[in-house]
């Protein structure tokens, strides 16, 4: 299922109830438009400058990335000795997605049931993606800006599309802008 964006109100709920780790993660996600495992990848040498350049894991692409003086103070605060976001079990690992994946669910699944969430609203650390490129694209009015700053590819505009108009289209209109998946199949 697809993430959601989610409006900032309840996602404040979400970030509000989320273990403090896994809350510090959104926090970085929303801040730099950065991926979940990208976030949790980060080294704590890193962090020691609020500007530095990530690779990205899912499509090896580097980017700069800017983390404010408070967010950066809070990651350092917590970081391990090699990761940011230590593995539980193992400080020489990274925390997992599916840790942050999971607290994220659970929290999004109680207000749900409260109704403070919508209950069609698929919920995950991906919609921090989501809110983020719609925040650029309301701040810079410039698609191709979004583009850069989520590092899309230029032929794929569709996609950056996909992103930075997920307030306003519905979950139908999404679907059928979003570009097919293509896991092992040819065409």
């Amino acid at each position: 299922m697809r993430s959601s964006y989610v409006e900032p109100g309840p996602l404040g709920l979400v970030l509000a109830a989320l273990q403090p780790t896994n809350r510090l993660v959104f926090e970085v996600m929303l801040a730099t438009g950065l991926r979940v495992g990208d976030v949790l990848n980060l080294r704590t040498e890193q962090v020691q400058r609020q500007r530095f350049t990530v690779r990205e894991a899912k499509t090896g692409k580097t980017r700069r990335v800017y983390i404010p003086k408070d967010l950066q103070l809070r990651l350092l605060s917590q970081a391990g000795r090699l990761y940011c976001f230590e593995g539980r079990n193992d400080w020489r690992r990274p925390r997992t997605r599916q840790a942050v994946w999971k607290d994220c669910k659970r929290v999004a699944r109680f207000f749900q049931s409260s109704g403070a969430v919508p209950k069609r609203a698929s919920v995950s650390p991906h919609s921090a993606r989501k809110v983020y490129a719609v925040g650029e694209y309301r701040r810079t009015g410039n698609l191709d800006a979004v583009r850069r700053k989520l590092n899309h590819d230029p032929a794929h505009v569709a996609t950056t599309l996909v992103y930075a108009l997920s307030d306003q289209l519905t979950p139908e209109e999404l679907k059928s802008m979003a570009p097919a998946k293509r896991r092992g199949r040819k065409e």
